[in-house]
């Protein structure tokens, strides 16, 4: 499983940073994409020197950090870049991936959390390729995805209504995707079994085994 999906912000919260958005100053999403990307950007976003959108990011990052998923997940050293995307009808953002170093850190995981109600507006899914296929994203109100940055990525059109969402970067200790997962594994699969069936010497051992490999992986 190279991605990670789950409910991070509730109802009420989103509705408060809804409001707070109220406030804010938006800007053409182009002015934060490279010059190959920025051609099939179609958005807009907070301006990064908004107050509105240094509480904002406050709050997701409070909830990321306070989530045990996301930290065994992406094993992050630093939650960086947050962005809020406006896209309205006919907008969207073409295929691109995220540059691999930007102003704050490294970019290896990518993330994006639905502020709106799905039900307010059509279209404008994200959708995620693999080597194989792709992955089509409609998430709830406050769910959040997690992603490879690796990976080609794009918001489909939106056809109606107004798409908000919060989306940001995450340094791991880990770089490798491969190493990040295999780790994710043990872990969940160590404290399942602790929860089954309680401590033991031999899941002692695993979780030895796990740190340990942390330690020599991480950077």
């Amino acid at each position: 499983m190279n991605h990670l999906k789950l409910t991070l912000l509730s109802r009420k919260q989103c509705g408060s940073i809804i409001s707070l958005l109220n406030q804010a100053e938006w800007v053409d999403g182009r002015t934060t994409a490279g010059a190959q990307a920025s051609r099939g950007k179609i958005n807009q976003q907070v301006e990064q020197r908004s107050p509105q959108l240094i509480e904002i990011q406050n709050i997701v990052q409070a909830a990321m950090w306070n989530q045990p998923a996301i930290k065994s997940f992406c094993l992050p050293r630093k939650l960086h870049r947050f962005q809020i995307s406006k896209t309205s009808k006919g907008g969207g953002y073409e295929s691109h991936v995220d540059n691999a170093y930007m102003s704050n850190g490294r970019s290896d995981l990518s993330f994006t959390v639905c502020l709106s109600d799905p039900k307010s507006f059509e279209g404008g899914s994200l959708e995620i390729d693999s080597i194989s296929d792709s992955t089509e994203w409609k998430l709830l109100q406050g769910e959040i995805v997690i992603y490879p940055s690796t990976t080609l990525h794009r918001v489909n059109t939106v056809t109606s209504g107004e798409r908000i969402v919060c989306v940001g970067w995450i340094e791991s200790y880990i770089k490798s995707e491969t190493d990040r997962v295999t780790l994710f594994q043990l872990d969940s699969g160590a404290r399942g079994l602790l929860a089954k069936h309680g401590r033991s010497d031999e899941l002692d051992q695993v979780f030895l085994a796990y740190t340990n490999l942390l330690r020599s992986l991480g950077t």
